[in-house]
């Protein structure tokens, strides 16, 4: 069912090919701020956990299983909103980076040394930082900041790097289309942010 096949050159799977095409998909519909959006990364992220399970990605595995349930909770905020007001595209107050890094490394930390002791994994820093950094960006994704896309940018540029060491090669043309994506978003959602000020 799973067998490897062929794609633009490169060796990979029907599961990966079908989870590079609902991710692609959901960078899109994010962009754009469509809710449909958290409909397809929930499906994505089924269908990666597999993948990173049989890549020894753990930290990336169990991150899928936190991105459905905040997949869930984000399409909620985009329905709902905050309160009676609707969810706008906003900017970090006063303070957000720091509190934004700190949580990342203290994120990093915890799961860069779970994934050392108690797993086989092979990457368990590099793991560890780019799990830490997706939840960041997953979480203020959800509330619509605009800083959610450098944080994505800086993450998906390191895990292009990590995709191609664990020969997930088409994931890594993911990430690094993800990269192009999430500066188109940076720069429609800052625009978006500015005119609503």
């Amino acid at each position: 069912m799973n067998e490897p096949l062929a794609v633009l050159g490169f060796s990979t799977t029907p599961l990966e090919l079908v989870s590079f095409l609902l991710a692609a998909i959901t960078v899109l519909l994010n962009i754009r701020q469509k809710h449909w959006a958290w409909l397809f990364s929930i499906v994505s992220s089924a269908t990666y956990a597999g993948v990173f399970f049989e890549a020894r990605l753990y930290g990336d595995m169990g991150l899928q299983f936190v991105f459905i349930a905040a997949s869930v909770w984000g399409w909620y905020q985009w329905l709902h909103g905050a309160g009676e007001q609707p969810l706008v595209v906003t900017r970090f107050k006063r303070g957000g980076w720091g509190w934004a890094i700190a949580g990342w490394a203290i994120g990093f930390v915890l799961l860069s040394q779970f994934l050392d002791h108690l797993t086989d994994t092979d990457v368990p820093h590099a793991d560890g930082f780019l799990t830490a950094g997706s939840l960041l960006g997953q979480l203020l994704l959800g509330r619509k900041k605009v800083e959610n896309w450098l944080v994505w940018i800086v993450v998906d540029v390191l895990y292009v790097g990590l995709y191609v060491y664990k020969d997930l090669y088409l994931t890594a043309i993911l990430y690094a289309v993800f990269v192009v994506l999430a500066w188109t978003g940076w720069r429609a959602w800052s625009n978006i942010a500015r005119r609503d000020a």
